[in-house]
């Protein structure tokens, strides 16, 4: 079976890197997982050694039949799910509404790295943990290695605590894809950062969060003016967020982003 790229796929065949993506979920017998492109079966396999349920989702149809074929068992007993499907289509509220508390572990396709954390944080659903395989470089920005942030490093720490497992080298796939890979694990995920008494809107959070990442390369005095349309009300906001206006978006952190939805609550 060759590998698409055009569903960005690469299969993973390290032990080594296999075995600390089951770790890091800290799978038991009373979980359910949900799995992101199966692939040829060699990570599902070990998640159904660990947990009671896993439902993958793979949206290859040439991989389906092979699935079936090696958890024929496993799929007859009910304790794998396949479903052929896209999984940025897929209706996660239908997916999960019957199973309750779940966790996401996957080697996802890269390309869609962004959209598919977005997904699964902005939903109601949301697994209580993430352990997702991704470009090595994506993950340190999320962790700000650097101590620069970003839009999607702001993001995921609204909703869970972001860690780097482990590195990947190209090696380890078949076939190599040309970058190194790294093992994120995004646990301890809620809403928790936007509710009661010193929480915010997660609305104005992310819609003020994503406009003024859109001009990352402008001091924030002028964007929030922009977005406000209104300076005198942005030089008010960042005031009482004590934000300097030649703050640069990259430089704010997590708990400067929440004092700001948090005075344009208050305004409002």
């Amino acid at each position: 079976m060759f590998a698409k790229k055009s569903l960005g796929q690469h299969f993973l065949h390290s032990e080594k890197a296999l075995s600390q993506i089951v770790e890091a979920g800290s799978i038991t017998i009373n979980d359910v997982v949900l799995e992101i492109g199966p692939g040829q079966g060699v990570l599902t396999e070990l998640l159904l050694k660990k947990a009671g349920t896993v439902i993958a989702v793979e949206k290859d149809r040439d991989l389906i039949p092979v699935l079936a074929e090696r958890f024929r068992e496993e799929i007859a007993s009910g304790q794998l799910v396949l479903i052929r499907q896209d999984i940025l289509m897929v209706d996660i509220e239908s997916l999960t509404k019957d199973i309750g508390t779940y966790k996401l572990i996957a080697n996802i396709p890269y390309y869609i790295t962004g959209a598919i954390i977005e997904k699964f944080l902005s939903t109601h659903y949301q697994p209580t943990l993430m352990v997702l395989l991704m470009q090595k470089e994506v993950a340190d920005r999320i962790i700000a290695r650097d101590k620069k942030e970003s839009i999607l490093s702001i993001a995921i720490k609204a909703y869970g605590v972001p860690k780097l497992i482990g590195k990947v080298p190209p090696g380890a796939f078949n076939p190599p894809p040309t970058v190194d890979s790294g093992i994120l694990l995004i646990e301890h995920i809620s809403r928790d950062f936007f509710t009661g008494p010193e929480g915010c809107s997660e609305q104005t959070f992310l819609t003020v969060m994503k406009t003024i990442f859109g001009n990352k390369r402008k001091q924030i005095g002028g964007t929030l003016a922009d977005f406000l349309e209104n300076r005198e009300r942005a030089l008010q906001v960042l005031s009482g967020s004590s934000i300097d206006t030649k703050t640069r978006p990259e430089d704010i952190e997590l708990h400067q982003w929440k004092k700001i939805a948090q005075v344009l609550g208050e305004n409002n």
